[in-house]
Protein backbone atom coordinates (compact mmCIF):
# COMPACT_ATOMS: atom_id res chain seq x y z
CA UNK A 1 0.00 0.00 0.00
CA UNK A 2 2.92 2.37 0.65
CA UNK A 3 4.06 1.80 -2.95
CA UNK A 4 0.55 2.51 -4.22
CA UNK A 5 0.34 5.70 -2.15
CA UNK A 6 3.58 6.90 -3.75
CA UNK A 7 2.15 6.09 -7.17
CA UNK A 8 -1.03 8.01 -6.33
CA UNK A 9 0.94 11.00 -5.02
CA UNK A 10 3.03 11.10 -8.20
CA UNK A 11 -0.14 11.16 -10.31
CA UNK A 12 -1.50 14.15 -8.39
CA UNK A 13 1.83 15.98 -8.57
CA UNK A 14 1.68 15.72 -12.37
CA UNK A 15 -1.27 18.12 -12.34
CA UNK A 16 -0.88 21.88 -12.69
CA UNK A 17 -0.16 23.49 -9.27
CA UNK A 18 -3.30 25.12 -7.90
CA UNK A 19 -5.41 25.38 -4.81
CA UNK A 20 -7.74 22.82 -6.37
CA UNK A 21 -4.85 20.36 -6.70
CA UNK A 22 -3.92 21.03 -3.07
CA UNK A 23 -7.49 20.22 -2.02
CA UNK A 24 -7.50 17.04 -4.14
CA UNK A 25 -4.26 15.90 -2.53
CA UNK A 26 -5.45 16.86 0.97
CA UNK A 27 -8.56 14.72 0.57
CA UNK A 28 -6.79 11.76 -1.00
CA UNK A 29 -4.15 11.53 1.72
CA UNK A 30 -6.06 11.71 4.96
CA UNK A 31 -6.32 8.59 7.09
CA UNK A 32 -8.38 6.69 4.51
CA UNK A 33 -8.38 2.90 4.68
CA UNK A 34 -7.85 2.36 0.92
CA UNK A 35 -10.46 -0.42 1.04
CA UNK A 36 -11.33 -0.27 -2.66
CA UNK A 37 -7.74 -0.34 -3.98
CA UNK A 38 -6.98 -3.20 -1.59
CA UNK A 39 -9.98 -5.15 -2.87
CA UNK A 40 -8.60 -4.79 -6.40
CA UNK A 41 -5.10 -5.83 -5.34
CA UNK A 42 -6.34 -8.86 -3.41
CA UNK A 43 -8.59 -9.88 -6.31
CA UNK A 44 -5.59 -9.79 -8.63
CA UNK A 45 -3.59 -11.86 -6.14
CA UNK A 46 -6.45 -14.38 -6.07
CA UNK A 47 -5.93 -14.73 -9.82
CA UNK A 48 -2.18 -15.15 -9.32
CA UNK A 49 -1.40 -11.70 -10.77
CA UNK A 50 0.87 -8.89 -9.57
CA UNK A 51 -1.16 -6.19 -7.74
CA UNK A 52 0.86 -3.51 -9.56
CA UNK A 53 -1.11 -4.41 -12.67
CA UNK A 54 -4.05 -2.71 -10.96
CA UNK A 55 -2.35 0.51 -9.80
CA UNK A 56 -3.81 2.77 -12.52
CA UNK A 57 -7.36 1.48 -12.09
CA UNK A 58 -7.01 1.55 -8.29
CA UNK A 59 -5.94 5.20 -8.52
CA UNK A 60 -9.03 5.92 -10.63
CA UNK A 61 -11.30 4.15 -8.14
CA UNK A 62 -9.79 5.90 -5.13
CA UNK A 63 -10.16 9.27 -6.85
CA UNK A 64 -13.83 8.59 -7.53
CA UNK A 65 -14.41 7.40 -3.96
CA UNK A 66 -12.68 10.48 -2.55
CA UNK A 67 -14.62 12.85 -4.79
CA UNK A 68 -17.85 11.26 -3.52
CA UNK A 69 -16.79 11.89 0.08
CA UNK A 70 -15.93 15.54 -0.63
CA UNK A 71 -19.35 16.12 -2.16
CA UNK A 72 -21.16 14.06 0.51
CA UNK A 73 -19.68 16.31 3.19
CA UNK A 74 -20.88 19.56 1.57
CA UNK A 75 -23.54 21.64 3.36
CA UNK A 76 -26.09 20.81 0.64
CA UNK A 77 -25.58 17.08 1.26
CA UNK A 78 -24.68 15.66 4.71
CA UNK A 79 -23.11 18.89 6.03
CA UNK A 80 -20.20 17.11 7.76
CA UNK A 81 -17.20 19.05 9.06
CA UNK A 82 -14.91 16.10 9.82
CA UNK A 83 -13.47 13.45 7.49
CA UNK A 84 -10.55 11.01 7.64
CA UNK A 85 -9.40 12.38 10.98
CA UNK A 86 -9.35 16.09 10.09
CA UNK A 87 -11.53 18.93 8.76
CA UNK A 88 -13.60 18.11 5.68
CA UNK A 89 -12.38 19.51 2.37
CA UNK A 90 -14.91 22.35 2.35
CA UNK A 91 -13.98 23.34 5.91
CA UNK A 92 -10.29 23.43 5.01
CA UNK A 93 -10.45 25.03 1.56
CA UNK A 94 -13.92 26.56 1.28
CA UNK A 95 -17.02 25.21 -0.39
CA UNK A 96 -16.10 26.54 -3.84
CA UNK A 97 -12.69 24.86 -3.97
CA UNK A 98 -14.12 21.65 -2.47
CA UNK A 99 -16.62 21.40 -5.32
CA UNK A 100 -13.82 21.91 -7.83
CA UNK A 101 -11.62 19.35 -6.06
CA UNK A 102 -14.39 16.76 -6.29
CA UNK A 103 -14.95 17.59 -9.94
CA UNK A 104 -11.21 17.40 -10.56
CA UNK A 105 -10.88 13.97 -8.96
CA UNK A 106 -13.82 12.57 -10.88
CA UNK A 107 -12.49 13.85 -14.20
CA UNK A 108 -8.89 12.79 -13.54
CA UNK A 109 -10.04 9.28 -12.63
CA UNK A 110 -10.84 8.49 -16.27
CA UNK A 111 -7.43 9.79 -17.34
CA UNK A 112 -5.81 7.47 -14.81
CA UNK A 113 -7.76 4.46 -16.08
CA UNK A 114 -6.28 5.07 -19.53
CA UNK A 115 -2.81 4.49 -18.04
CA UNK A 116 -3.64 0.87 -17.17
CA UNK A 117 -1.07 -1.66 -18.34
CA UNK A 118 -3.72 -3.64 -20.20
CA UNK A 119 -5.00 -4.30 -23.70
CA UNK A 120 -7.16 -1.67 -25.45
CA UNK A 121 -10.18 -3.96 -25.04
CA UNK A 122 -9.53 -4.27 -21.30
CA UNK A 123 -9.06 -0.51 -20.90
CA UNK A 124 -12.40 0.12 -22.60
CA UNK A 125 -14.01 -2.37 -20.20
CA UNK A 126 -12.35 -0.71 -17.19
CA UNK A 127 -13.55 2.77 -18.21
CA UNK A 128 -17.05 1.42 -18.86
CA UNK A 129 -17.04 -0.06 -15.35
CA UNK A 130 -16.01 3.27 -13.83
CA UNK A 131 -18.84 5.07 -15.57
CA UNK A 132 -21.45 2.40 -14.85
CA UNK A 133 -20.67 1.89 -11.17
CA UNK A 134 -19.98 5.53 -10.27
CA UNK A 135 -22.61 7.25 -12.40
CA UNK A 136 -26.32 7.89 -12.48
CA UNK A 137 -27.08 4.17 -12.66
CA UNK A 138 -24.75 3.37 -9.79
CA UNK A 139 -23.31 5.31 -6.85
CA UNK A 140 -24.95 8.63 -7.76
CA UNK A 141 -28.32 6.91 -7.91
CA UNK A 142 -27.61 5.54 -4.44
CA UNK A 143 -26.71 9.00 -3.17
CA UNK A 144 -30.04 10.33 -4.39
CA UNK A 145 -31.86 7.46 -2.66
CA UNK A 146 -29.90 8.27 0.50
CA UNK A 147 -31.16 11.85 0.39
CA UNK A 148 -34.72 10.62 -0.15
CA UNK A 149 -34.36 8.17 2.74
CA UNK A 150 -34.16 10.86 5.40
CA UNK A 151 -36.92 10.26 7.96
CA UNK A 152 -37.89 6.95 6.25
CA UNK A 153 -36.89 5.00 9.33
CA UNK A 154 -38.56 1.66 8.59
CA UNK A 155 -38.46 1.16 4.82
CA UNK A 156 -36.43 -2.04 4.46
CA UNK A 157 -36.62 -2.14 0.66
CA UNK A 158 -35.35 1.43 0.35
CA UNK A 159 -32.57 0.68 2.83
CA UNK A 160 -31.36 -2.24 0.70
CA UNK A 161 -31.41 -0.08 -2.43
CA UNK A 162 -29.32 2.60 -0.70
CA UNK A 163 -26.83 -0.03 0.51
CA UNK A 164 -26.70 -1.70 -2.90
CA UNK A 165 -26.07 1.44 -4.93
CA UNK A 166 -24.48 4.08 -2.69
CA UNK A 167 -21.91 1.74 -1.13
CA UNK A 168 -22.14 -1.50 -3.06
CA UNK A 169 -21.33 -0.17 -6.52
CA UNK A 170 -17.88 1.12 -5.55
CA UNK A 171 -17.18 -2.19 -3.76
CA UNK A 172 -18.20 -4.20 -6.83
CA UNK A 173 -16.05 -1.96 -9.03
CA UNK A 174 -12.56 -3.07 -7.87
CA UNK A 175 -13.49 -6.75 -7.78
CA UNK A 176 -14.91 -6.61 -11.30
CA UNK A 177 -11.87 -4.61 -12.43
CA UNK A 178 -9.71 -7.47 -11.19
CA UNK A 179 -11.74 -9.91 -13.27
CA UNK A 180 -11.30 -7.70 -16.36
CA UNK A 181 -7.54 -7.53 -15.86
CA UNK A 182 -7.47 -11.32 -15.38
CA UNK A 183 -9.55 -11.87 -18.55
CA UNK A 184 -12.10 -13.81 -16.51
CA UNK A 185 -15.59 -13.35 -17.90
CA UNK A 186 -16.99 -16.64 -16.58
CA UNK A 187 -16.98 -15.54 -12.94
CA UNK A 188 -18.05 -11.95 -13.59
CA UNK A 189 -21.63 -12.46 -12.30
CA UNK A 190 -20.36 -14.21 -9.16
CA UNK A 191 -17.91 -11.40 -8.39
CA UNK A 192 -20.60 -8.82 -9.08
CA UNK A 193 -22.93 -10.45 -6.53
CA UNK A 194 -20.12 -10.92 -4.02
CA UNK A 195 -19.23 -7.24 -4.41
CA UNK A 196 -22.83 -6.19 -3.95
CA UNK A 197 -23.13 -8.32 -0.80
CA UNK A 198 -19.83 -6.97 0.51
CA UNK A 199 -21.05 -3.42 -0.09
CA UNK A 200 -24.19 -4.12 1.92
CA UNK A 201 -22.06 -5.70 4.66
CA UNK A 202 -19.70 -2.72 4.67
CA UNK A 203 -22.56 -0.23 4.95
CA UNK A 204 -24.18 -2.17 7.80
CA UNK A 205 -20.83 -2.09 9.59
CA UNK A 206 -20.68 1.68 9.06
CA UNK A 207 -24.17 2.03 10.53
CA UNK A 208 -23.17 -0.02 13.59
CA UNK A 209 -19.99 2.00 14.09
CA UNK A 210 -21.86 5.27 13.58
CA UNK A 211 -24.25 4.26 16.37
CA UNK A 212 -21.61 2.98 18.81
CA UNK A 213 -18.47 5.11 18.29
CA UNK A 214 -17.70 8.78 18.77
CA UNK A 215 -16.68 11.06 15.90
CA UNK A 216 -13.16 11.16 17.35
CA UNK A 217 -12.96 7.35 17.33
CA UNK A 218 -14.28 7.13 13.78
CA UNK A 219 -12.21 9.97 12.34
CA UNK A 220 -15.36 11.36 10.70
CA UNK A 221 -18.68 12.89 11.68
CA UNK A 222 -21.34 10.40 12.77
CA UNK A 223 -24.20 12.39 11.31
CA UNK A 224 -26.78 9.70 10.50
CA UNK A 225 -28.85 10.36 13.60
CA UNK A 226 -28.71 14.14 13.14
CA UNK A 227 -29.82 13.82 9.53
CA UNK A 228 -32.46 11.19 10.39
CA UNK A 229 -30.99 8.79 7.84
CA UNK A 230 -32.41 5.37 7.08
CA UNK A 231 -29.87 2.87 8.44
CA UNK A 232 -29.60 -0.79 9.37
CA UNK A 233 -29.82 0.32 13.00
CA UNK A 234 -33.01 2.35 12.54
CA UNK A 235 -34.63 -0.66 10.80
CA UNK A 236 -33.27 -3.71 12.66
CA UNK A 237 -31.29 -2.60 15.69
CA UNK A 238 -27.65 -3.36 16.42
CA UNK A 239 -27.96 -7.06 17.34
CA UNK A 240 -29.87 -8.05 14.20
CA UNK A 241 -27.61 -5.90 12.04
CA UNK A 242 -24.53 -7.71 13.36
CA UNK A 243 -26.16 -11.06 12.60
CA UNK A 244 -26.72 -9.96 9.01
CA UNK A 245 -23.05 -8.99 8.72
CA UNK A 246 -22.02 -12.50 9.78
CA UNK A 247 -24.46 -14.18 7.36
CA UNK A 248 -23.30 -12.04 4.45
CA UNK A 249 -19.62 -12.64 5.23
CA UNK A 250 -20.11 -16.41 5.16
CA UNK A 251 -22.05 -16.21 1.88
CA UNK A 252 -19.41 -14.01 0.22
CA UNK A 253 -16.41 -16.10 1.22
CA UNK A 254 -18.07 -19.37 0.23
CA UNK A 255 -18.92 -18.05 -3.24
CA UNK A 256 -15.38 -16.74 -3.78
CA UNK A 257 -13.86 -20.09 -2.74
CA UNK A 258 -15.92 -21.76 -5.44
CA UNK A 259 -15.11 -19.30 -8.20
CA UNK A 260 -11.58 -17.87 -7.88
CA UNK A 261 -8.38 -19.82 -8.60
CA UNK A 262 -7.08 -19.01 -5.11
CA UNK A 263 -9.56 -17.14 -2.95
CA UNK A 264 -7.37 -16.85 0.16
CA UNK A 265 -5.90 -13.37 -0.52
CA UNK A 266 -9.33 -11.82 -1.08
CA UNK A 267 -11.10 -13.77 1.65
CA UNK A 268 -8.40 -12.96 4.19
CA UNK A 269 -8.89 -9.26 3.48
CA UNK A 270 -12.64 -9.62 3.93
CA UNK A 271 -11.91 -11.19 7.31
CA UNK A 272 -9.81 -8.13 8.16
CA UNK A 273 -12.72 -5.86 7.22
CA UNK A 274 -14.96 -7.76 9.62
CA UNK A 275 -12.73 -6.61 12.48
CA UNK A 276 -12.55 -2.94 11.56
CA UNK A 277 -13.35 -0.35 14.22
CA UNK A 278 -13.70 2.73 12.00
Amino acid sequence: MAEFDEYLKDRIQELKPSRTRDAMEYSLFGSGKRVRPMLLFRTLESYGLDPRLGFAQAAAIEMIHTYSLIHDDLPAMDNDDFRRGRPSCHKQFGEDIAILAGDGLLTEAFNQALKSDASPKQIIALISLLSDKAGAQGMIYGQELDILSESANSDRNLLHEVQKYKTGCLIELPMLSGAVLANDTDNYPILNQAGEDLGVLFQIQDDILDATKTAQELGKSNSDLRNQKLTAISVDGIEQAQKEVNVLASKIMDSLKQSLPEALPLNSYIEELLKRQK
